[in-house]
This record gives C-alpha cells, structure tokens and sequence, in this order.
C-alpha cells in the first residue's frame, strides 16, 4: 500500500503536503510546532487536518507491520501463494488481513482439528467434490477406525462435516460477503430481561432497528445497558440469504449423495462459527464508529470549554456550596492569588444566614471583591438564593456567575492540589478552584484529567486510551495557541506547551524560582535537560511580558526574529513599538507580501503571521469568545412559563441536543429539531459550548425536572 497517497486522498490535500507533514513528524517536531510555524514546508496545514494525518499514518504502519507478519508466518508454513500475498498486500484494513490469515492462523484445538486427526480430511474432500455416486454412508465406513476413536460411518460423516464447515467459516471471501450483507440488511434488537425493571433503557425494551440506521448515541447506550444487564441485544441477520449464497459457492453439482451434507456442514458452519463471529465484529465496528463520534464531540466541547475567554482584573469569592458541611469560600485577587479562606452555615440544617451574610459582607468590603463564582453543585440553588439577597443589601457593585464545577472535585483530592495547597483542606482547595476557572479557565481546567470536565457523553464506556489521547491533543492545541506567560504560568501549564515534558515543565518552574524571571526566551536554554531542539519547538508559544525583547511576549518563533526586525526598521519602527502595544494597521503598509518576503528572506505565510503579531502583540484569541454571562437576580424553575423567552449559556452539546443554562439550576434541552428551522446532521453545525443564545420555554416538568426549549422561531 502506498500510505502517502493513501492519506492524501483520505484528507483530500497534495501529496507534497502529506511528504512534507510526515517528514517533519519523523524529524521529532509536534503538532502544534509544525501547525503554526512550519505552513510554508506543509503548504498550511491546519492542526485538526495534521493530527488525523498523523492518527492514519500510525494506523497504516502497523497495518503495513501486520502484513509482513502474516506473510512471514504463512510462509514458515510453507503455505503462501503469489495470489494469497498480493491479497494481503492489498488489504486496506485489519479486519481483512486477520480474515485472510485466519486458516493459517495456529488455533486451539477445534473440532476439525480433531477429525482431521482422525484421518477424515479425505472424506470431507470427497463429499465437497461432489461426484461420488455410492450412498456416503458406505464411502464412509471405509475410515472407521476404532484405534483413532472412529467407531462408525456416522461419526466419520460427523467429523468430515466439522471440517467442511471449518473450510467455509475460513474463506476470507465469504466472510467479506457475510459481513457486508448482514451491515446492510441486518436489525439490531433489544428486549428487556426482566420486563418490570424501572431504568433509563426503558426504550430499548423492545427495540429494533436496520444496522444502518443505528446512530451512535443509541449504540453506546444499548452496550450500556447490555452490560449493566437491563437488555439483551442480538442482530438478526438475513440467514436465509446468506446460506443460499454459501449453498451457491459450495456445492457444485447436483449429486444430493453429497449435497446434502454440504448443506448440513454450511448451516453448522454459518450457526455456530460465522454468525458470532460476524456478530462480534459488526457491533465493535459499530462501537468504534460511535465512540470515535462522541470523541470527536467531546474533543470539540472540551476545546470550547477551555477556550471561554478569561474574566480578568477581578477579584473573585468563589464560592463551593454545601449543605452539613458548610459552604467553602476563597478570595482569589486578580492574579489567581489566594488572599483569604473561611466557611459559612446559611444552608440547612444550620440556617445561620445572618452570620454568613456578615462575613461575606467584610469579606467583599475587606479584598473589593468584584465577582462571586458560585459552584453548580449540591445547594447551589439555596447559595444563589443568598447570594441574590446579599447583592441587594451592600452598596458595592457585584455581580455573581454560577460555574459549572465539574472536575473540581477530583483536582481538589489530587496530587498537584496537595502540592499548591499544603495547608488547605479539600473544600478549600475546591473553593480556589471554582474561583480561578472564572478568572481564567485554560489555566485552571489543564489541572484536571479532561474526562472530569464533563462535556461528553459515554465517556466511561469507550476506549478510555484512544479518548485520553484525543483529549491530550485537545488540550496541548488549546493550551499552544493561546500560549503561556513563561514567568507564571503553572507546570500544569507549561507541560501541554510543544517540546515540554512533565520534566521540562517542573525544571522551568524550578530555574524560575531559584534564578528570578526569565528575561528572554534564549534564558531557556540554561534550564537543566532543555536542549536545542525543544527550545525550537517550545520558544514561539513562551511569552515574556517586559523582558529584554519586545519580540518574547509575541507569538512570532526567535528563528524569525531577524526578518521581523529587518521588517520593522525597513517600515520605519523599532521594536519599542511592539512594547508600546503593536503597530497598529501595519497589514495596510504593505502592498507586495510576496517581494517583501522574499526581500526579507522568509516565506509569505510566514511573513503575513508575523504582520498579525506585530498589529496585536500577544493577542488572545480567547478575546472573540462570547463572555460569561454575570447576573445579579435569580430565576426559578417555577417563575418559567411557556412562551418565555430568555437568554442561556449552552452547557453541552450532544448528538441528540444541546443543554442550556439559563439561570435556574437545571439545564434545559433543546432537542436538535429546534435548534434552527433547517436540517443539521448535528447540534455542533449550529452552537458550541460557551455560545449565549435565545431561547423559549416549551414545556417544564416541575415533578421530573425536566425543561424543554426552542431557538426556533425567536
């Protein structure tokens, strides 16, 4: 197979692009590295195209590795053809090079293994041939053998049978057929075991569906409730047609002497080896195909999660509710510090809401606090409640935002909280936390494994490897294009930026404590185990605000800094101009990209990059992100009416919806036939995460707390 080409026409880009992607690849350079900085070698491909080149380059050399061994194996056996290994060469997936090595592959001790130990192998031979005219029972009392355990012609026909089946279950060509034509006319059916369990897969009682019309969600659900053992799931292949195929390719003559063992043999065959087999495979497929989709749904909800633009230069309370325990507060200044903890009881059973009310009173009069950040979970609603109150009676100007705190927990209870707060207790820690993620999310949520941030759905039942690294990708591509300020950001931080391991990023940290601030992005190359080259792959995401070169807190890489400079001075500007804010409409100066690069030794993309950088130092692309929504009152489930119209942040978005927060505790949904008025394959065509959008009550269900909205029609 020629992979290159392969993968060219799979992203449908040239094949110099995909030389050049994988020749830096194999060179050690990351993703986010040859994304941003190494356009001109890939002709501009972008990160998401770069990691499905990568992910297909992986997959097609290890199938390229399995070809090999299988050829090799089949050859040890003496066995291979020039026919058999132009087919596995051939072979585009896994599943059709294990189907071709499946006669070949070494097996457990099967029922044909038996019989063609006891000599049968001749007899299935002369039945599949088809032209013996005396009655089979008497051919096969000729291989009777008691010292071979053969004691009669029927268990002789019995073991020649188990071998033709074996013979059928084994053609990787009707293997192809079968599992083909049972994807295409095949049913996927659930019942219930027990009809009077009460659960949520009470849909899937009695259920069928065409295979192919099966959507993702539904699979993982039915696999859900398969192994939590609400249902039982089948597929119902079109039997009938398949043996009649196998019937076609199998017999030969019209001699019934032999013809019908031959049926006998496929029956047992398709019964009891095909069929599970097929099975097995089609509903793995299925999963596999619904999992990769829910992982891409949940890579793109993480990224909108961690991509929400920052609250800066507040100073926020945030706020962990509880109820028996008391509520957790934390103040947090601008910069993330922590300058004051404590714990109130406004909520049952202790109902202390005076006492509370006077400590956050100096609290928010002591520190100017701007913000209150209220956790979403247990007790929120009562916590809103007093928060509400509580604005209404102080002069100072405070808004309240309620943050979703999905994670904070498991951060709270880690490792890495431990270290950053030796001395406060989980709660305490937890409190921070819900603060920070207001204040700047990418930085807070790296310090929580991706799958706590709860965005998805089904995460705990898919392949929690391919699901980790696909977050990790996520993650390392948020964390890059956003960049790092190089003297604050955490080792939680660091360690996501191209180039840096966990290592790296704690020995930064640790250069950065016993040294001061780093001045410049070359001071890098001084901090222990960080060479040269991942210094190149690290350096344009580092930023330095105020340091020797105004060029470190900009995304353009040191390797470019010389043209940059030659650029500047050519148009009349010195790098101070950086530091006072960037060149404003420097874009329009230029009128000949294509001379100027080459006058300036770089390419033209290159070049229009750094243009960018230098109008808008450090820009944040966070910035175009719609902000959080701040409220100072407070709705309840039972203040909605049908018809109301109001504005919500969207929470999550699923195959089947999205759910939307709109300020009363319980998320509403809105089904994905009313999200718009045209058809959409998916809610992610429409809205993301973070997005603010108008919607109206349809119905609210007080007693299931259940709320359906609409944008339609608004």
């Amino acid at each position: 197979m020629d992979i290159l080409n392969t993968i060219k026409d799979e992203l449908g880009v040239k094949l110099s692009q995909v030389e050049a992607a994988v020749k830096l690849i194999d060179e050690g350079n990351t993703i986010p590295f040859i994304a941003r900085y190494r356009k001109e070698v890939t002709g501009s491909l972008d990160d998401e195209q770069l990691r499905k080149l990568d992910e297909r380059l992986k997959y097609l050399r290890n199938l390229e590795e399995k070809k090999e061994q299988v050829i090799a194996s089949i050859e040890e056996q003496g066995k291979l053809t020039d026919e058999l290994k132009a087919q596995i060469l051939a072979a585009e997936t896994m599943v059709v090079v294990e189907d071709l090595y499946r006669p070949y592959r070494p097996k457990r001790r099967t029922r044909a293994i038996v019989a063609k130990e006891k000599g049968l192998e001749p007899l299935a031979n002369i039945i599949m041939l088809g032209q013996e005219k005396r009655p089979m029972e008497e051919v096969a009392a000729d291989f009777i053998n008691e010292e071979k355990e053969v004691k009669n012609a029927k268990e002789a026909l019995e073991g020649a049978k188990d071998i033709i089946a074996e013979f059928v279950s084994d053609n990787a060509d009707f293997r192809s057929y079968i599992r083909k034509i049972t994807f295409k006319e095949g049913k996927l059916i659930s019942t219930a075991k027990d009809e009077k369990a009460q659960s949520v897969y009470e849909n899937y009682y009695d259920y069928e569906e065409p295979l192919t019309k099966v959507a993702g969600h539904r699979t993982l659900a039915i696999n859900r409730g398969e192994n939590e053992k609400f249902i039982t799931v089948k597929i119902e292949a079109p039997t009938e047609k398949i043996i009649g195929y196998l019937e076609k390719q199998m017999i030969h003559s019209d001699n019934e002497n032999t013809n019908v063992y031959i049926r006998e043999a496929i029956e047992d065959s398709y019964k009891r080896l095909i069929a599970p087999a097929i099975e097995r495979d089609i509903r793995n497929e299925m999963t596999e195909k619904a999992e990769d989709s829910a992982i891409v749904v949940f890579g793109k909800n993480t990224e909108q999660l961690l991509m929400q633009p920052p609250i800066a230069g507040l100073t926020v309370l945030g706020w962990d509710p509880a109820f028996r325990t008391g509520c957790k507060l934390a103040v947090v200044d601008a910069t993330g510090k922590v300058l004051d903890t404590a714990v109130i009881y406004p909520t049952a059973p202790h109902n202390k809401v005076a006492e509370s009310k006077k400590v956050l009173k100096e609290l928010i009069k002591k520190y100017n606090v701007n913000l209150i950040s209220c956790g979403n979970g247990t007790a929120s609603r009562e916590s809103e409640a007093i928060i509400v109150d509580l604005i209404k009676e102080i002069d100072e100007k405070v808004s309240y935002v309620i943050v979703n705190e999905a994670g904070a927990s498991v951060y709270s209870a880690s490792k890495l909280a431990t270290e950053e707060f030796p001395d406060f207790d989980v709660a305490q820690r937890s409190a921070v936390s819900i603060a920070r993620r207001i204040q700047d999310p990418l930085a807070e949520l790296v310090k929580i494994d991706p799958k706590s941030i709860g965005v998805g759905q089904y995460q705990h039942d898919m392949n929690q490897k391919k699901l980790d690294d696909a977050l990790t990708g996520v993650v390392e591509s948020c964390v890059n294009k956003v960049g790092v300020d190089l003297n604050t950001a955490s080792p939680s931080l660091l360690e996501y930026i191209s180039g840096i391991s966990k290592v790296l990023a704690k020995n930064i940290v640790a250069y950065r404590e016993a040294n001061g601030s780093f001045k410049d992005r070359r001071e890098l190359l001084k901090v222990s185990k960080l060479g040269p080259k991942a210094y190149e792959q690290c350096a344009g995401f580092m930023r330095i605000l105020g340091g020797k070169n105004p060029l470190d807190s900009t995304g353009v890489h040191p390797e470019s800094y010389e043209a940059t400079e030659k650029l500047l001075k050519k148009l009349g500007f010195s790098d101070e101009t950086v530091a006072k804010g960037g060149v404003i409409g420097l874009s329009l100066m230029i009128k000949d990209y294509k001379r100027l690069a080459e006058e300036l030794g770089i390419g033209e993309i290159t070049l229009r990059d750094i243009v960018k950088e230098l109008e808008k130092p450090g820009r944040d692309p966070r910035e175009d992100m719609p902000k959080p929504i701040l409220r100072s009152d407070v709705l309840e489930m039972k203040d909605l009416k049908e018809g109301m119209v109001l504005k919500g942040t969207v929470r999550n978005v699923i195959d089947f919806g999205v759910f939307v927060d709109i300020g009363v505790h319980q998320d509403g949904l809105v089904h994905i036939s009313q999200i718009t008025d045209r058809y959409i394959k998916h809610p992610l065509d429409v809205v993301k995460i973070g997005d603010i959008v108008d919607v109206k009550v349809l119905s609210v269900d007080l007693a299931k707390k259940r709320i359906q909205l609409t944008m339609r029609d608004i």
